[in-house]
This record gives C-alpha cells, sequence and structure tokens, in this order.
C-alpha cells in the first residue's frame, strides 16, 4: 500500500506515538520510502524474532560505535525480553567481531587462505555436532528403557 506523505506522518505517529524529529528531517520521498519497511523489519513480527533482531541490532551498533542505535536498541531488546545476562553477552560477542577482524586485516590475511581453513573449520566443527547430537540420543535412549 502506498501511501500520501501525510498517512506515513499518521502511521508514524500511531506505531510510535510521536514522529520523531530525525524522520521529519528527512526528504518526504524518502520517509515515504523507508518507513513502511522499518516498520515490517523493526517493529512487526518477521522471520527473525523480534528479540533477536534487536540483539542483532545492539551488536551492530556497538561496532558502529553509534550510541543513538546502542540505546534503542538496549531498550526495545529489554522490551521483548532480553535478559541482562543476554545482554551481557551480546556485549562479549560484539567486541569478538570486531576483535577479529582488526587482526586478520592487520596481518593482511590472503581472503583465498581464510576461505579454506574456514570451510575446514566448519566440516569439523558440524562433525562434533552432529558426534555430540549422537552421544546424546545414546544417553537419553538408554537412560528411558529402564
Amino acid at each position: 500500500m502506498n501511501m500520501t506523505y501525510d498517512e506515513t506522518l499518521r502511521d508514524v505517529k500511531d506505531t510510535l506515538g510521536i514522529v520523531p524529529g530525525f524522520m521529519k528531517a528527512l526528504p518526504e520521498d524518502v520517509l515515504m520510502h523507508d518507513w513502511p519497511l522499518f516498520k515490517k523489519y523493526t517493529i512487526e513480527e518477521s522471520i527473525i524474532p523480534s528479540k533477536y533482531r534487536e540483539l542483532m541490532g545492539l551488536a551492530v551498533a556497538a561496532n558502529i560505535k553509534c550510541p543513538y542505535c546502542q540505546a534503542m536498541h538496549t531498550d526495545m531488546a529489554k522490551g521483548y525480553g532480553a535478559t541482562d545476562e543476554e545482554l551481557r553477552e551480546i556485549y562479549y560477542l560484539a567486541s569478538q567481531t570486531s576483535r577479529w577482524s582488526a587482526i586478520l586485516h592487520a596481518q593482511h590475511y590472503s581472503m583465498e587462505a581464510f576461505d579454506k581453513e574456514r570451510a575446514q573449520m566448519g566440516e569439523h566443527m558440524m562433525s562434533m555436532m552432529k558426534q555430540s547430537e549422537v552421544s546424546r540420543e545414546a544417553t537419553s535412549g538408554s537412560s528411558g528403557s529402564k
């Protein structure tokens, strides 16, 4: 559904309670285009559950060092049920992405070598996960037969 600019403003206000100044500052055609996508993928239900979307947003915000995004994604994640423990884990995971990226870039590590090693690590980890599943099934199967 294509909305006019005034309809878009009303929808923003109905959804958020206000029309934030940073949205009003956008060119009309940009807000009319972006608002429906923003609403669909950040407010409404999508394939990725809301809490996970906000935790991912927080990790990205930490890496791009955006205080606006960090504050909003933290509040939204909490609103969708994220625990303090989950938030602490996201803080750590976000730092790992930046840290390992810096290490690889500082080394000018070969992408070809990385791709080869990434495939090897993935195969090994998948094998380990399958072995773990088989072990759990064997354990649960033996305990249920008593």
